[in-house]
């Protein structure tokens, strides 16, 4: 029987999702209106105008740091609410920033206070659920999720053909207000009394040394880091690959929601699979597909123009399908062992596989220039480097004695 029944299992879901959700909407549907921004804060490089996309992944990993363990102290709920007050303050920034800088600073605070909503949501599913069911609720809550990059591009050109860019950030904080409104009234704190732990200046130390006992959790940790660093090179490039690369300005939402669809279809599918397959067996094979699918592509097109748009979209449907599989059971698997700190292990195993993503979608989106091969180089060179830690992992644990 797992920990907690007492509302309805849908909305729960729904409610997590549409926590994370503000993520997936700041972060996608600014998409479209990044060389417009641009143009009006005076940043007319295309590879510099992707922070805007990577800075909001910085302020992600340090706010899970701080907020994560607080949550563990005075319980989920008032922990989100003070997030969503950060993120608001972080809008009003961006929306009157007159440089880059300015808009940067302001990309990253939004990171710090969605960092409450994207963690926490994940604490509170830990908090009820466990082992595969726990994966297959992170499914749901990730499919539910995938809906948004969907249309947040859309959205976000809707906006800014009709409104300006600002009204983009606008749109975000009446999402925001909404989500609140509804998980005050209706979500319960997931945290039992009994479960707090008293936020100490040593709780940091405690909760690393307790999470570095378990082998599981420090190895798919860095290879969250790695594949959402390959990742993230795609988000913040996408839009300099359609609309610069491929000259399709006006379809580039379509062909990201298009995508993204693929995502959504895996995640429903994982949350059907992974009671039954089991969530490292599906990891592990989304794994290899996922490096594999990179390679092919690297072969064909080692040292030649990008391909024909419909190759293109056929090779990264394929690795956004792998995906789907990839990033709910990667963080199902991290948090298993860790339950009983799940507020502390949430913020340093985020904060850490942060670390890790942002110098990699740096360092390859540098190279975004012309050419669609850079990505895929990083897709097989991380995912390459996942598969041998997964199997390193998994050959350990079948050495231990019983």
């Amino acid at each position: 029987m797992q920990k907690s029944q007492q509302r309805p299992q849908f909305e729960f879901v729904a409610m997590m999702a549409s926590l994370m959700s503000v993520v997936a909407l700041t972060i996608d549907a600014i998409l479209p209106a990044m060389s417009t921004i641009g143009l009006d804060i005076g940043s007319y490089d295309p590879v510099e105008n992707q922070k805007l996309i990577t800075m909001i992944f910085l302020g992600l990993g340090i706010g899970q740091l701080l907020l994560g363990p607080l949550s563990d102290s005075f319980g989920r709920k008032p922990v989100v609410y003070f997030g969503f007050g950060i993120f608001s303050i972080a809008s009003l920034i961006c929306i009157f920033a007159p440089s880059l800088e300015w808009m940067l600073a302001g990309r990253i605070l939004q990171g710090v206070g969605l960092s409450a909503a994207r963690s926490i949501s994940i604490s509170m599913i830990r908090d009820s659920y466990k082992g595969d069911y726990m994966a297959r609720i992170m499914s749901f809550v990730t499919a539910f999720f995938i809906l948004v990059p969907i249309v947040a591009p859309a959205m976000g050109k809707f906006f800014l053909d009709r409104f300006g860019w600002e009204s983009i950030f606008y749109m975000q904080l009446v999402a925001t207000l909404a989500i609140s409104i509804w998980f005050w009234r209706r979500q319960p704190e997931t945290l039992k009394p009994e479960h707090t732990i008293k936020f100490s200046k040593d709780i940091y130390f405690k909760g690393l040394k307790e999470l570095m006992r378990y082998r599981e959790t420090v190895a798919f940790t860095i290879v969250s880091g790695l594949i959402t660093g390959a990742f993230m090179v795609y988000l913040s490039a996408a839009q300099q690959i359609f609309e610069d690369q491929y000259g399709l300005a006006d379809d580039f939402p379509y062909i990201f929601a298009g995508l993204a669809i693929s995502v959504g279809v895996s995640t429903l599918l994982n949350g059907t699979l992974v009671v039954k397959l089991g969530m490292r067996r599906l990891a592990l094979i989304s794994l290899s597909l996922f490096s594999a699918v990179s390679l092919i592509y690297i072969s064909l097109f080692w040292n030649t123009d990008n391909p024909p748009l419909w190759v293109l979209i056929s090779f990264l449907a394929m690795q956004f399908f792998s995906l789907g599989f990839i990033f709910g059971n990667l963080r199902a698997i991290a948090m298993e062992p860790i339950g009983h700190i799940a507020g502390i292990g949430a913020a340093i195993t985020g904060f850490v596989y942060t670390l890790i993503a942002i110098p990699i979608a740096t360092y390859i989106g540098s190279f975004m220039e012309g050419t669609t091969l850079p990505l895929f180089v990083g897709f097989a060179l991380c995912g390459g480097l996942s598969l041998l830690i997964f199997i390193a992992v998994r050959r350990s644990a079948l050495l231990q004695p019983a």
